[in-house]
């Protein structure tokens, strides 16, 4: 049979055995095993940043409210310092959730977009980047339209980026035979001259259980290449969500051992609960958070939808490689409050059952 080209050959026996979860080996690198050093050329390298902590333990910022604006700076405030360091030298990139152009509950709201820049503004003098790369038909172009984005211009030096039509960089991910399949991500995820910050709600879905900070970033890397001379597009997420709900666990692990956010934000004023990320409805939840560790932010996340923390593999398999802190009592909060008075239990997704299949041992024969 011939093989896509963008993926080598080895078999689906070996490649089981390659990335086994439980082996020292899958730390290693991409998946464990280096092929000729041809098959890597080219390939998106990490971008080398600083350690999250030293300590073992991640701080996160938490407040309560409907004023998104006010909240935003509240849960920036402890970090200013950081910021202001991270920043020097770099190019702000917001990068938003919208993975659809019509559905406004599905995406960041235009008031926590201009309350992260109000904060930004006395000391950055640059411009702002607000970025994505939109599912569907892949233009991202018709969702900062549709949800208010381009008004921003108005107060703000600022340009709206379409991540699926910008430069692309090649990462590896399983494809639904588990061979490895070559994608492209946009590369400003790979460049370390960007400062990045994830900016998203909460919200359920409907193959890895929950969207927070951590899947903003990974599943808004991935790209859709337009089509040349009429073709179809090539359309990465896709791709990555071609070996299912257990091995999209997995990529999204896998791609966040090569990109993460400088910071991560949520607006849970209003998340999604039922059928996301772009067809549920609203949890009046009221909260909003910020920190340097993703997995962290992910995990109170998770913990305030009411999800089980064993639930959501990529948060799992990137904490046991030392991505980030899921450990509730590994993770201090700012601002004081006990936020498991603030605890929603959000109605997951209608084929939820089907979705924690992943966690079952995995059939080999």
């Amino acid at each position: 049979m011939k093989k896509n080209e963008d993926q080598f050959t080895t078999s689906r026996r070996d490649m089981l055995k390659y990335i086994g979860l439980g082996s020292a080996a899958m730390l290693m690198g991409n998946f464990g095993f280096i092929p000729s050093v041809d098959k890597f050329e080219g390939l998106a390298q990490p971008v080398k940043r600083q350690p999250l902590n030293t300590s073992g333990r991640s701080s996160i910022a938490f407040t309560t409210g409907t004023d998104r604006r006010a909240m935003m700076a509240e849960v920036m405030k402890p970090f200013e310092a950081k910021i202001k360091a991270g920043i020097k030298g770099k190019q702000v990139l917001i990068k938003v959730n919208m993975v659809s152009t019509n559905a406004p509950l599905c995406a960041t709201h235009v008031d926590a977009i201009r309350g992260v820049m109000e904060f930004l503004q006395p000391f950055y003098k640059n411009q702002f980047i607000v970025a994505e790369a939109s599912a569907g038909d892949g233009n991202s172009a018709v969702g900062f339209k549709n949800y208010g984005y381009l008004d921003l211009q108005k107060d703000f030096d600022i340009k709206f980026v379409d991540l699926n039509k910008a430069a692309g960089s090649p990462v590896f991910i399983l494809d639904q035979n588990l061979y490895p399949d070559k994608i492209q991500i946009a590369d400003v995820f790979v460049n370390p001259d960007y400062y990045i910050i994830s900016l998203s709600r909460l919200k359920t879905h409907n193959t890895v259980i929950m969207t927070a900070a951590v899947k903003n970033i990974m599943m808004g890397a991935p790209m859709i290449m337009p089509g040349v001379d009429g073709a179809q597009p090539t359309h990465y997420k896709r791709r990555m969500h071609a070996a299912g709900a257990r091995w999209l666990h997995y990529n999204i692990y896998q791609m966040a051992k090569q990109i993460r956010p400088d910071l991560a934000i949520i607006d849970g004023v209003e998340g999604m609960q039922g059928n996301g990320p772009s067809r549920g409805y609203v949890a009046d939840h009221r909260i909003a958070m910020a920190g340097e560790d993703s997995f962290a932010i992910d995990s109170l996340c998770a913990r305030l939808m009411g999800i089980p923390l064993e639930n959501v593999g990529y948060l799992n398999f990137g904490a046991a490689d030392g991505l980030g802190i899921v450990d509730r009592d590994k993770i201090d909060i700012i601002g004081g409050q006990d936020i498991d008075k603030h605890i929603i239990q959000y109605k997951l997704s209608d084929n939820i059952d089907t979705q924690l299949q992943w966690m079952q041992p995995l059939k080999t024969s």
